[in-house]
């Protein structure tokens, strides 16, 4: 991966709805390598990304009344259902099928655990994984399904 980086407005343009799209923090370390994991994992090529920071992106969260001057959750859309939190990991592993649909499991926790574990890791994700200045250049496979 390129240390360089890449304006957000660069991107292609575009999204229909017609494929499940990640909404990631660009420039949490933590977020971008879940993306490149998702990409390395949907053999199929079924999702699609775009930043948080990207105008689509922004749009999107204020459309599912997410902050748009923090990132503190990744929101995954899939079949025009938004997923936040713990739920988006979840949705996210459900559609790339076995052994990932596994993760269902997480489920049985109750919601306010599930939600209090995913807030401790996403309010202290720069300071465990890292931030960068702004969002890097994306790997050839990730930049293909980079949209907005």
């Amino acid at each position: 991966m390129a240390d360089t980086v890449l304006p957000t407005h660069q991107h292609k343009p575009g999204y229909d709805g017609s494929q499940p799209l990640i909404v990631f923090d660009g420039v949490c370390v933590l977020c971008s390598g879940f993306a490149r994991t998702v990409v390395r994992l949907d053999q199929k090529e079924r999702f699609r990304f775009t930043t948080a920071q990207s105008a689509l992106g922004e749009a999107l969260y204020r459309r599912h009344g997410l902050r748009t001057d923090v990132y503190e959750t990744n929101l995954v859309i899939i079949d025009g259902v938004a997923y936040t939190r713990m739920d988006s990991l979840i949705a996210v592993m459900d559609v790339l099928g076995w052994p990932w649909r596994a993760a269902k499991i997480v489920n049985m926790l109750p919601r306010r655990l599930r939600d209090a574990l995913y807030s401790l890791i996403a309010r202290n994700r720069y300071a465990l994984f890292g931030k960068k200045d702004s969002c890097e250049i994306p790997s050839a496979a990730l930049r293909d399904r980079i949209i907005g």
